[in-house]
């Protein structure tokens, strides 16, 4: 449905429309078939739009889909994020586990497959390439976090030892390049990277997330927990906002605590505040130190302030606009899905500390 707009955007939206009618699926019966039936619909429109088998981005589906928002730019014609066909490769994992159709998973294998082709010797990956022939746009190289996650994901899961070697080489490139060099990318479909200068655009949807992993890791070694404290702290400085002054109007502008997304769109996102929120939580349960949970926590509790008391609905963004320009606010599927996350994450845990 197309007016929904941000469907322009196939592998992040409809990735996570997947994702979230596959844990709607599981979470409340009574929803299972119709949850289940659109995931397999949308699933099918990824598989459709995807390369072919034999291409150089196999199995890849788009980024850029029609000519709405940032799609009818003409860098981005016929051109692809890298890191976004592992957003739609944990959708089809997701599905997976709920039908146990195997070709959800064989996708899944596809994609995984391509990403290992496409690494070059040094462990990295370009930022974007043409959709076609798999040629970068320009130097600028991907934060690797997603693709490290869905190496790790197909490993524990799944028991898939095929992607270890490029697992580590892109564990390697990002502690010696991007953490080395402070300098935290972000990749957004809808913000151009041609051009881009080293910490033009730092955000904390690379660095919080990149904590997270390296805590997830089944034994973090103390390089990975001292880079996860430093990025967890870089993610707090820079972005987030445990209060804010009052304007002349003597009101907030933004619902506090909360997290900006980047340099280049400095506005409050709840999947920024779930990134960084995941980091605390991360540390939490590395280290036992109740500040992290506090934080983590407080984050989360804020989701279900600005949250909508009517329909449910989780704004993207928490700031506070002119009344026209609020009823326009944008709803971004991948956003919400990530908040949903972050709240189950933050049940579970609490329920643990109680028994």
């Amino acid at each position: 449905d197309m007016n929904y707009r941000h469907n322009t955007y196939p592998c992040k939206i409809i990735g996570a429309t997947i994702r979230a009618e596959a844990l709607l699926a599981r979470l409340l019966p009574a929803h299972k078939e119709q949850a289940t039936r659109i995931a397999r619909n949308a699933a099918q429109f990824l598989i459709d739009q995807s390369r072919p088998a034999g291409d150089p981005l196999a199995f890849f589906p788009p980024t850029y889909y029609k000519d709405l928002i940032a799609s009818k730019r003409t860098e981005n014609q016929n051109k692809t994020m890298t890191m976004e066909a592992a957003s739609a490769g944990h959708a089809f994992l997701d599905l997976y586990d709920l039908t146990g159709d195997k070709a959800y998973y064989d996708r899944a294998l596809g994609i995984a497959d391509t990403y290992v082709r496409l690494q070059r010797e040094d462990g990295s990956l370009p930022i974007k390439v043409d959709f076609v022939t798999g040629e970068p746009v320009n130097d600028a190289c991907a934060m690797l976090h997603p693709l490290l996650r869905y190496f790790q994901r197909l490993k524990a899961d799944y028991g898939v030892e095929t992607y270890a070697e490029a697992q580590a080489e892109g564990e390697r490139w990002m502690r010696d390049v991007a953490i080395r060099n402070f300098d935290m990318t972000g990749q957004f479909e809808d913000v151009t990277v041609l051009g881009l200068q080293p910490y033009e655009n730092l955000t904390n949807c690379t660095a919080a997330p990149y904590a997270a992993y390296l805590l997830s890791k089944e034994a973090p070694s103390a390089e990975d927990m001292a880079d996860a404290v430093d990025l967890a702290r870089f993610s707090e400085d820079q972005f987030t906002f445990w209060d804010t002054p009052l304007t002349e109007n003597g009101i907030k502008d933004k619902a506090t605590p909360c997290v900006y997304e980047q340099y280049k769109y400095q506005k409050p996102v709840d999947n920024s505040a779930c990134n960084v929120a995941d980091a605390m939580l991360s540390l939490y349960e590395a280290t036992s130190e109740e500040i992290y949970l506090a934080k983590g926590k407080a984050l989360i509790d804020n989701i279900t302030v600005v949250q909508n008391a009517v329909n449910g609905q989780i704004p993207t963004t928490w700031d506070f606009r002119p009344t026209k320009s609020d009823r326009n606010r944008t709803y971004w599927i991948n956003c919400s899905y990530s908040s949903i996350s972050s709240l189950l994450r933050l049940e579970k845990l609490l329920a643990e500390r109680q028994k």
